[in-house]
């Protein structure tokens, strides 16, 4: 089974992780901008649904047993590889030129929060599943494009709370914050979002247009730092 596919549903996209918990690597990141890549030039959709093929877990975030192989084996250079990989992933979720509505049916832990936040709406499941950033406890700080992804999705004073303490927000909790459009149990869970995402019947250029402007400043974070771990490199 390929880490990601997608079925057409009138003017959407619904695009499956069928990658296990959905962690992040060369090679998965890689898989997920190809797709997005195939959608945007090879249909005529106009808006994207994201979902996860795994009962429990929507996206676990970066493959941190990769990536510390990987280090011992390389050095530093295919960690600042693997990095302007993931933002420039994530770049282009941010600017995607159709609405994205994430329907999240389990965990989204750390980076896979990230994913999520990068998505325009999204949907959870309300009986299991947490939105979390638990890099404290890993040792890692957000840096500045988490950082700038996530301030522009949750309220400032509930991520001084998260970031230092990696409290787990539920559904419901994510939904009086409005980091998510709906809380609803599961086996409602892809029909709101699909519908939802139905809606969204606008055109590409001008909602990649209204994107670039609205996102303009996590953009050029990103874009900075990708510069910056380029010229590293």
């Amino acid at each position: 089974m390929a880490m990601y596919d997608y079925t057409i549903d009138g003017n959407l996209a619904i695009l499956t992780m069928n990658n296990g918990e959905n962690r992040f690597n060369l090679d998965s990141v890689r898989a997920f901008r190809e797709i997005l890549t195939e959608i945007e030039g090879k249909t005529q959709v106009n808006a994207l649904v994201v979902t996860s093929a795994h009962e429990k877990i929507w996206s676990n975030g970066i493959d941190l047993d990769w990536l510390l192989t990987a280090v011992q084996k390389e050095g530093g250079p295919v960690r600042d590889r693997f990095l302007i990989e993931l933002y420039t992933l994530f770049k282009r979720l941010l600017t995607f030129s159709m609405p994205t509505v994430a329907a999240i049916n389990g965990h989204a832990f750390a980076g896979g929060a990230f994913l999520a936040f990068s998505h325009d709406f999204r949907f959870m499941r309300s009986d299991r599943g947490w939105i979390c950033l638990p890099e404290v406890d890993l040792g890692i700080p957000l840096g500045p494009v988490f950082m700038a992804i996530t301030r522009h999705n949750m309220p400032g004073f509930l991520l001084h709370e998260m970031q230092y303490t990696a409290r787990r927000l539920t559904a419901q909790e994510c939904e009086s914050y409005h980091i998510i459009m709906k809380a609803c149990p599961l086996d409602q869970l892809m029909q709101l979002a699909v519908t939802f995402a139905r809606g969204l019947n606008k055109q590409r250029d001008i909602i990649g247009r209204m994107k670039v402007e609205t996102l303009g400043p996590i953009i050029r974070v990103i874009d900075e730092t990708v510069a910056s771990l380029s010229e590293g490199s």
